[in-house]
């Protein structure tokens, strides 16, 4: 499998790019992993993640939490509607 660390990813906002963010891990360029290491997963992390997948052309991406209480998510977006990217 490919695997890339700390990947630079460009976001986009109706064709232009309008920033970047360095995603934790990505998975043969279909899914974005974002680590925490935090007491608790809360709403924050799981937006954060959901903004990442509605900025790139990935569509799976799954939060975990290797802190106090270890926790795993996953999200699905469907970016087919997404025209800028």
């Amino acid at each position: 499998m490919h695997v890339e660390a700390q990947k630079e990813i460009s976001v986009y906002f109706r064709g232009t790019i309008i920033g970047n963010f360095k995603a934790d891990i990505i998975v043969e360029d279909k899914a974005l992993l974002e680590l925490k290491a935090v007491r608790y997963l809360n709403p924050v992390h799981e937006a954060q993640l959901l903004n990442y997948l509605k900025a790139t052309a990935i569509e799976l991406g799954f939060l975990m939490n290797f802190g106090n209480e270890p926790a795993f998510k996953r999200f699905v977006f469907n970016n087919q509607q997404n025209q800028s990217v």
